[in-house]
């Protein structure tokens, strides 16, 4: 099971990440309404849907997924500090699932730069994984 727990932890971020798309893609009024308050509708919107579809495919890449997770990082710090910023832990009645979720997704993107660190160019040994 050790052995598994990498992947599984890519896929779920992955996973998360690309489900959002449709949300961000379609013009969800959820998504619309989230990147107005950030003043970032809605060129910030579809930009962070195709970081957030490129971090999601590095992940799923096991020599690209340190630069995912790193991409991960980014993205949904941005998120969380939005959220802890502007938009309120609770959005529009959701009971906070947005913000916990953003926490997950980035405590998991964190474990899984750990676990693949040794990959990254200049830090890490090399590119060989």
């Amino acid at each position: 099971m050790k052995k598994h727990i990498p992947f599984l932890l890519r896929l779920i971020i992955a996973i998360i990440l690309i489900q959002t798309l449709r949300f961000k893609f379609t013009g969800a009024p959820e998504s619309i309404y989230i990147f107005k308050q950030i003043g970032l509708e809605p060129m910030g919107r579809i930009g962070i849907g195709i970081l957030e579809l490129i971090a999601g495919i590095l992940l799923l890449i096991k020599r690209t997924a340190w630069l995912g997770a790193l991409l991960t990082l980014g993205v949904i710090g941005g998120a969380i500090i939005m959220h802890l910023t502007i938009l309120g832990i609770d959005v529009k009645g959701d009971g906070g699932i947005l913000f916990f979720t953003a926490v997950a997704t980035f405590t998991m993107a964190s474990i899984v730069l750990f676990i693949y660190r040794k990959n990254i160019p200049f830090f890490g040994k090399d590119l060989k994984g």
